[in-house]
């Protein structure tokens, strides 16, 4: 999860045979209170639509093609979902991260942990 200007706020393990959304509402708690959120198309779900609304949270998620009635949202506030793919981006140019070299969790979470701070300390 990123904040408005596309630094990471929270950075969660999962295995790597989970989908995206088994970790969102884990990710949505420990962000804390936000606005909106907004997501791709793989986090539209009736469960997370319901959690963010319970919070207050706005959800900005295309609904998927599958779905019957389509559920609008806010195509301009979308746009900024370009900011997370190019932080996920960013974190990718560290070769250990794309990889995933390390055999244990904790390591690889602290090697994403050093590249996502020493890439925002330096820009």
């Amino acid at each position: 999860m990123a904040d408005a200007s596309g630094r990471p706020r929270v950075l969660l393990l999962s295995a790597g045979n989970t989908n995206d959304i088994t970790m969102a509402r884990a990710l949505v708690e420990a962000a804390g209170r936000a606005r909106r959120l907004v997501a791709d198309r793989g986090y539209d779900a009736n469960h997370l639509r319901q959690f963010l609304a319970e919070r207050g949270t706005e959800a900005v998620i295309p609904s998927t093609i599958a779905r019957r009635a389509q559920i609008p949202y806010d195509a301009q506030a979308y746009k900024a979902r370009n900011l997370v793919e190019r932080m996920w981006c960013r974190l990718k140019d560290w070769r250990r991260i794309a990889t995933r070299y390390d055999k244990l969790a904790r390591n690889f979470l602290a090697a994403a942990l050093l590249a996502a701070a020493f890439t925002y300390w330096l820009n």
